[in-house]
């Protein structure tokens, strides 16, 4: 059933959560409507009236004309049907400015980044672009001339960087996630001080083409959410391996081990730093007590090996990968650029190949040594940061209090690892804490299992700001990595489409959306009017002789993939498609002599606006 047919019955101002889990159910049931979703959400961002959140905010009528959009989609096709989200203003949004907080160096995007494009596709909203650290480069969010983003459990503190504004706009219930980059901690160390779930993925496991680069070999991007298993169900539908990323790579399958019988790494107590914060202490220390009592077994592990790779981000030369990227600019214009920005980065030339070379080896050598230590441990737990700061604090001391907060972050990058911080607590001074969980790469499904755990078991837990409770468990829990061998990517552009006639032939066999997109311009696409159903035939063309094609990728279980391919009719079959960004999947294609005759329909470039023609 389309979702236009849908009958509404509550009114838009009853209060509702913007968690997936709650809100997903709004939507299956015909509670709510998606543009009445955004009107809240609109009217959340007004009473909060935070100056220094919003970068650039997408007019309200603009957003809900994209809300009003889904109602001939079928929630259940779309896995982020309606779903509002904010961006890192590193991130592209097609025709929205990109500044990386410095408006001297903004830019105008054609075509949003690769991970947005998958996110919208799936039925999520884009709300606008949110503060950081200048080009990504704090912990403490309070370097933008944007302004400092406000800490919505008191405004004395920070909110924690870079991604400060995508954790404000999640905490305070402007959004149900938001997309942020880490390449020391950016993505953890702000959930932590707005009560949020913040999941590092695996390097290369969510493309970073759209993604101004601040160390671009250890880029990540990173998702704020308000439980553990709407960022698992995020990662699904964000991450996919791009070929139009160098950096990209496909996951690896890995077995996810029950709770119970985990062997939990915890340093020893003389490697733990709280920074004279003994509060920040006790809450990590019940937290690995609540661990035990899910069945986990605490393992000793030596951390300085963690600690001294930690070390090598900012105190090697990766910091000069941050000159590579943004240093011409900061040249051109140096009082464009935050001060504590401009000297971190500039300070970066006196590295040069050798030193590079030289902490290349002694990263390889801690790698080795780390790696004999999982040999102990499924999962490492350590405080997202040791303590936290006020504003004032970090404006008197920006670099070694900024260095303390990535203390037990810098590392995870250079050593290959992803990580989850989920809530930890809260101290008696009503600020919350996090305690981040660590495993190998493309273990992301094993730490949102865990990481929810750890999340339900916390007395009267909450999501972010918003004094929602934690919705009760068990939630519907997806694999948190894109699926690999057991599914079929297919390319569709006619009456498969989402809303057309033959859609349901996907949705019943399983099929799940993964993204809106266009063929390489080497097609035509022909209407067969002498069909039952009209329908379109699409043709490969010589090189310089064909359009780029709208279509859909769909995503079938190989038993689904089998029957849909059996009950295909001539002339049409199924072929292999190159999509814009270089990409091959299975799609439909034409046999040549149907389209004789037929209309060339190419230049409309897809089907639905040959039906809107």
């Amino acid at each position: 059933m389309g979702g236009h047919s849908r009958k509404y019955t509550v009114p838009i101002d009853r209060p509702f959560s913007l968690d997936l889990q709650s809100l997903g159910k709004l939507y299956r049931t015909g509670t709510v409507r998606p543009e009445a979703v955004i009107d809240r959400v609109y009217r959340q961002i007004e009473g909060y009236a935070d100056p220094a959140l919003w970068i650039t905010l997408l007019p309200h009528e603009q957003v809900r004309a994209s809300a009003q959009a889904l109602a001939q989609s079928d929630p259940a096709t779309l896995p982020l049907y309606g779903v509002p989200f904010a961006i890192k203003d590193n991130l592209d949004l097609a025709g929205v400015p990109t500044t990386a907080g410095c408006p001297e160096f903004a830019y105008l995007p054609e075509r949003s980044a690769t991970v947005v494009e998958r996110l919208c596709a799936a039925g999520a909203i884009p709300v606008g672009k949110v503060n950081l650290d200048q080009f990504a480069t704090g912990l403490v969010g309070v370097r933008s001339p944007y302004g400092v983003c406000r800490n919505p459990f008191d405004e004395r503190y920070i909110a924690g960087g870079s991604s400060a504004g995508s954790a404000v706009a999640v905490a305070a219930g402007m959004v149900s996630f938001a997309l942020g980059s880490d390449t020391a901690g950016s993505g953890r160390v702000p959930a932590a001080f707005n009560n949020l779930v913040g999941l590092k993925p695996s390097r290369g496991l969510v493309s970073t083409r759209g993604l101004v680069p601040a160390v671009r070999s250890l880029d990540c991007v990173s998702i704020f959410a308000l439980t553990c298993a709407d960022a698992a169900t995020i990662l699904q539908v964000g991450a996919a391996y791009d070929p139009a990323d160098p950096f990209s790579r496909r996951p690896q399958v890995r077995p996810v081990p029950p709770i119970a019988g985990l062997r939990v790494g915890v340093p020893e107590p003389e490697a733990l730093q709280f920074f004279g914060d003994t509060q920040a202490e006790q809450l990590y220390r019940q937290n690995l007590t609540r661990l035990e009592a899910l069945g986990c077994r605490i393992v000793g592990i030596h951390f300085q090996d963690f600690a001294e790779a930690a070390h090598l981000l900012y105190g090697g030369p990766w910091v000069a990968e941050r000159l590579a990227a943004v240093g011409g600019f900061i040249a051109r214009h140096p009082e464009a650029v935050h001060p504590v920005v401009r000297e971190i980065i500039a300070g970066a030339a006196r590295y040069d190949a050798v030193s590079a070379y030289r902490a290349t080896y002694a990263l390889a050598e801690l790698r080795r040594r780390v790696e004999a230590q999982w040999q102990a441990m499924d999962v490492l737990v350590l405080p997202t940061t040791g303590t936290i700061y006020t504003i004032a604090e970090v404006e008197a001391e920006p670099v070694a209090l900024n260095s303390n907060l990535g203390f037990y972050t810098n590392f995870a990058n250079l050593l290959d690892l992803c990580a989850v911080s989920v809530p930890g607590g809260f101290n008696d001074r009503g600020l919350p804490t996090g305690v981040s969980l660590f495993a190998p790469a493309f273990s992301e499904t094993l730490l949102c299992r865990l990481g929810a755990a750890l999340h339900a078991a916390l007395p009267a837990a909450t999501l972010g700001a918003t004094g929602i409770a934690l919705p009760p468990g068990p939630e519907p829990f997806a694999d948190a990595l894109p699926a690999a061998g057991d599914h079929v990517s297919i390319a569709v552009v006619g009456a498969h489409l989402s809303g057309q006639p033959l859609n349901y032939q996907l949705t019943e066999l399983g099929g799940k959306l993964v993204r809106a997109c266009r063929t390489a311009p080497c097609y035509r696409l022909y209407a067969l009017t002498k069909e039952k159903i009209p329908k379109p035939g699409l043709l490969r063309q010589e090189e310089g002789d064909g359009f780029a094609i709208a279509l859909e990728v769909w995503q079938l279980p190989v038993a689904g993939f089998g029957r849909f391919v059996a009950n295909i009719p001539p002339p049409l079959g199924i072929g292999t498609l190159m999509l814009e960004d270089g990409e091959l999947v299975k799609g439909f294609l034409c046999e040549a002599w149907a389209v004789r005759g037929e209309p060339d329909i190419s230049h409309l470039g897809g089907w639905l606006a040959y039906l809107k023609s």
